[in-house]
């Protein structure tokens, strides 16, 4: 029992102990936990406070407000994507890339933005908007149009393949049916998509 009361004694004293960055990304993390447990709703400054065993005025010291937080914590948790799989074919490519997205979306960050995009109102939504399109528009549209380019200089897809609508479908399509129909998008559900979907809609006219 005495051995008990000093470990958890000494894990209180180093939680308190934390300053800085290493102080910051656990309250970070506590609000990605939050978001993809509780949801927008649930997620509190408090509950995020004892998730990073730390008080609650470390947490205000930093964010003054919740969305701030959050936009932070998204920030931090988003995946970042560089580099375009090169698997020889643009049918290859673009599910390489649906099943990055597919495990980006199931992950920690993933339910977390979720939580946000589904539980939000239109003006707390707004003020996420830039971090969403930065962290998840833009570079997916990034990667689908040099994925497609590519497709186009191999002379598989057709020259105007690139347009914005082209590039809206795979990410409209993941996000819709995995909001309205609870789809988890397994690979047969994928590699469908791509081929009755994404394949002839890019495919060269060869009349």
């Amino acid at each position: 029992m005495v051995t008990s009361h000093w470990a958890a004694a000494s894990a209180q004293t180093a939680a308190g102990r934390r300053r800085g960055a290493v102080l910051e990304r656990a309250i970070l993390d506590a609000a990605l936990e939050q978001l993809s447990t509780v949801g927008w709703n649930g997620l509190t400054m408090e509950g995020v406070a004892a998730g990073a065993q730390t008080g609650k005025a470390a947490v205000y010291r930093r964010w003054s407000s919740k969305e701030e937080l959050v936009a932070d914590a998204l920030r931090s948790g988003l995946p970042r994507w560089e580099t375009v799989p090169d698997l020889g074919s643009v049918r290859e490519d673009l599910l390489a890339l649906c099943r990055r997205a597919r495990e980006a979306m199931f992950s920690r960050p993933g339910f977390a933005l979720r939580s946000v995009i589904h539980e939000c109102d239109s003006e707390q939504a707004e003020r996420f908007h830039a971090v969403i399109f930065e962290g998840v528009v833009e570079p997916t549209v990034s990667l689908l149009r040099e994925v497609i380019n590519r497709g186009i200089e191999r002379g598989e897809v057709r020259p105007d393949a690139a347009d914005e609508y082209v590039l809206d479908v795979i990410p409209a399509m993941m996000m819709y049916r995995s909001k309205i129909s609870g789809c988890e998008w397994s690979d047969v559900e994928l590699e469908e998509m791509i081929d009755r979907l994404m394949v002839p809609l890019l495919r060269r006219d060869e009349g």
